[in-house]
């Protein structure tokens, strides 16, 4: 079999029995992570304002509507892929691929959710262990295109880069489409898909993002158009032969348990010198209020994060001397020490101030398979402690956060906006999934309606 019709095959004829366990179990954790991002940034004003241009310019058409996550209202399927996806990114702790340096589960859940609601493929029985199949076939495909994408090209892009084939891969499998259909929506996909610059929004932190929104549009977009004879073929990133490597041991090696989580909605980057500050101070035995010096030694990338004093909580998230800051100061971090009047917190904006950034040659070279840094800590009487190399919580088989971690989290972050009852029922209903009558308007019952 050559390299595309075994990718083709994968997309079309793989079964939730071909799973292993632990690739379902794995997928039920992904999603009810998403779905608790998305429920705890439904009120950001990122999230009102794409949810309104949805609603606003992407009408329901003639295949029907599709709703529009913790709002209530419709759009067509692609306008609701579109909002879910930079919904969902408006607040930054959903997983990631460290490999791909980006994400996929902020595209494809809420292009998955929009293309089975429309597609009528959400009522029945067994619907639950349908849509995670999709949701598994979703992330295999993007995981490989976002590694081959990354290995062919120069440019940090965004995830909506290569994401994009993921939801054109899995709305496509809904729509049944052929296998020369499911080339060309591969294809449109990977050529609409936004490859934008990634570190243009890192040094100039807005609501840009990361570009899922417009990859889970782009690949929705990509299967309807591929449905009614649209071309776009080849996908490079699939069919090249100089990436045939990254497919090899598709169906063998599962990409989803790659996934990492987070502990925090920051940019993951940040990450690893919150648990180092964290591990320093604690090891010191004494009080944010003590320290009078901060330096960070981390990856080169991650000194890219600035605004120590950032105006919103896009800056927010998407620097690091805050939200170490902001950890040392408060215990934790979720989106309310983000935010609002915190973004002016006194002894935040003390600590955020005083921190030093430098680049360490062993981080670098590590960087993207691992994300390390150090802190030191100088105190005002003088004495100092400096943290053995950290790295983020959430690496699989590493730093792992296991499942009661994730539901602790999603409680934490998304009940305060929908309530602690709907925020259980969101888990539940997702450990519900596999099954064998499982429906996953059980599911959706919880998203379609406003917090």
């Amino acid at each position: 079999m050559n390299q595309t019709s075994k990718v083709l095959n994968f997309i079309q004829n793989t079964t939730f029995e071909d799973l292993p366990k632990s690739v379902v179990d794995y997928a039920q954790d992904c999603l009810f992570d998403t779905l608790g991002i998305a429920a705890a940034a439904s009120k950001t004003k990122l999230s009102t304002i794409v949810a309104n241009h949805a609603a606003r310019h992407f009408g329901a058409g003639e295949l029907g509507p599709a709703t529009l996550m913790f709002d209530g209202r419709t759009a067509s399927p692609v306008g609701a892929a579109l909002a879910g996806g930079m919904s969902i990114d408006s607040l930054d702790g959903h997983d990631g691929f460290a490999l791909a340096k980006g994400h996929i589960g902020a595209a494809l859940v809420p292009a998955l959710l929009a293309a089975s609601e429309t597609l009528g493929s959400d009522a029945g029985e067994g619907s639950g262990r349908t849509f995670l199949t999709n949701l598994v076939i979703g992330y295999e495909i993007a995981s490989r295109a976002g590694l081959a994408l990354h290995d062919s090209v120069s440019d940090y892009h965004t995830s909506g880069a290569w994401n994009s084939l993921g939801c054109a891969a899995v709305v496509g499998r809904l729509l049944e489409l052929d296998n020369e259909q499911m080339r060309h929506a591969l294809g449109i996909a990977e050529y609409h898909g936004p490859r934008s610059q990634m570190m243009r929004v890192i040094d100039h932190a807005s609501m840009l993002k990361d570009g899922s929104g417009w990859g889970a549009m782009a690949g929705t977009s990509a299967a309807f158009l591929a449905a009614d004879g649209f071309t776009g073929a080849p996908a490079i990133t699939v069919e090249a032969e100089e990436v045939s490597h990254f497919w090899e041991d598709l169906g063998d090696r599962w990409c989803i348990l790659e996934q990492n989580f987070k502990a925090y909605p920051v940019c993951r980057w940040a990450q690893p010198s919150m648990e180092a500050a964290m591990s320093a101070l604690k090891s010191a035995g004494k009080s944010y209020q003590d320290i009078s010096a901060i330096e960070i030694q981390t990856f080169h990338e991650a000194t890219r994060l600035a605004s120590p004093n950032p105006k919103d909580m896009d800056e927010a998230q998407y620097s690091i001397a805050f939200p170490v800051a902001a950890l040392l100061v408060h215990g934790q971090i979720g989106a309310i020490e983000i935010d609002g009047d915190n973004l002016t917190h006194p002894e935040v904006l003390r600590l955020s101030n005083m921190i030093q950034m430098s680049e360490r040659k062993d981080f670098n070279d590590v960087f993207p398979t691992e994300r390390f840094s150090a802190v030191k800590l100088t105190f005002a009487d003088g004495s100092s402690v400096l943290s053995e190399p950290h790295r983020p919580k959430g690496d699989p088989g590493v730093t792992t956060l296991h499942r009661a971690d994730l539901i602790g989290k999603l409680q934490r972050l998304a009940s305060p906006i929908v309530g602690e009852e709907r925020a259980k029922a969101i888990v539940g209903q997702s450990l519900a999934m596999h099954g064998e009558n499982a429906k996953l308007v059980d599911l959706t019952a919880h998203l379609n309606k406003r917090p």
